[in-house]
């Protein structure tokens, strides 16, 4: 215990000296990362342009599988650049990245996996709960 306590003063005039400059760092580091505004607007441009393309999926009156997969596309673009620049996810670790964008990717797995499945059991229902002719 008396060493720790020596071994601690011994460290204590080097965290004074060092003080100043973890300040300094510190300071900048709240700062943040700063990102060109050209960036914001470029962004927002594309939000504009997609957003005005699934507008007019509807003002042309497309109708069925067309329609709702170019509403979904244009969902999940205009979405992809929110959590890509507006979230900062495009510059964070890809742990994190994976974290965030597996979970749903996985689900929209199982929903497909769902639907395929969801045909064969319609069709067993129908054969085995149909009314004998």
């Amino acid at each position: 215990m008396a060493n720790a306590a020596v071994h601690i003063e011994g460290q204590q005039p080097s965290l004074h000296i060092h003080a100043p400059d973890a300040l300094a760092s510190g300071a900048t580091h709240a700062k943040g990362q700063q990102h060109p505004i050209k960036l914001y607007l470029v962004v927002w441009g594309w939000l504009f342009v997609l957003s005005t393309c699934s507008y007019l999926v509807d003002y042309f009156g497309l109708h069925g599988h067309l329609r709702w997969s170019l509403i979904l596309l244009f969902m999940v673009l205009k979405a992809g650049l929110i959590v890509a620049v507006f979230m900062h996810m495009a510059w964070e670790r890809l742990a994190l990245v994976y974290a965030v964008l597996l979970p749903p990717v996985l689900v929209l797995v199982f929903v497909a996996i769902m639907v395929f499945e969801s045909d064969y059991t319609h069709l067993i229902r129908a054969i085995s709960f149909a009314s004998p002719t």
